[in-house]
């Protein structure tokens, strides 16, 4: 399964047993009726795994930790297998009409081994209700529909009725022209400024009479060295 429990020796799935479980009251029964139905190994799993926890967690009251087992679901209340289970590591006990998602799936996790007694699995269309017909526990409460009937979503894309009128693919790949700056591109700047050619040669020339001058002004001032 998605969650990994040992349903190899389980004999069905979904598993639905007799409603005389409900009237076990020893763990030791309870652990017959689970190797009966195949379900032991889940629990030697969960028995197995158990470790302690990393970090400061265990010293929050959350010292150790252990896989998932079996969860039963009971659908007459006050039944006393509730005490019978309760005491197996790794197996949970949960009333129909009390149905938890935390229970259902751990973590965030679909696929959670299931055991279902008759009288709980009778009740769950009374319960929930179905597409058509409202719950009679509920007020008002239809289960959620799927939005999508098809999940294949790859096989709606690629469908005749979708490609027939989507547009075609575009096979030319138009890349954007590479923005040069005007300020360091002199090609640049002449699209921009035609008059910035004549610029720039007046000022390199109005730096070289500015350089001309001050060494000439500089080799008057300074005196040969007589001998």
């Amino acid at each position: 399964m998605a969650r990994g429990h040992r349903i190899e020796s389980v004999p069905e799935m979904p598993l639905v047993i007799s409603d005389s479980v409900e009237s076990v009251e020893k763990t030791s029964a309870a652990i017959k009726v689970l190797k009966q139905v195949g379900a032991y190994p889940d629990v030697e799993k969960a028995k197995d795994s158990q470790g302690i926890r990393p970090g400061k967690g265990k010293m929050r009251n959350r010292r150790y930790i252990s896989r998932k087992g079996p969860l039963i679901v009971y659908g007459t209340e006050g039944s006393k297998l509730v005490k019978a289970f309760r005491n197996i590591p790794g197996v949970e006990v949960a009333n129909v009409e009390r149905l938890n998602l935390l229970k259902l799936a751990p973590g965030g996790h679909l696929g959670r081994f299931i055991i279902w007694t008759k009288s709980a699995y009778e009740k769950l269309d009374s319960v929930y209700g179905s597409f058509e017909k409202p719950s009679e526990k509920k007020k008002r409460y239809v289960l959620p529909r799927s939005k999508m009937v098809n999940a294949d979503l790859g096989r709606i894309i690629n469908s005749d009725e979708v490609q027939s009128v989507v547009k075609p693919i575009k096979k030319e790949i138009k890349r954007a022209p590479l923005k040069k700056n005007p300020l360091k591109n002199l090609n640049a700047m002449l699209k921009l400024n035609p008059y910035a050619k004549t610029a720039r040669r007046m000022s390199l020339l109005a730096e070289a009479q500015r350089v001309k001058a001050k060494k000439e002004r500089l080799d008057k001032k300074r005196k040969p060295i007589s001998k």
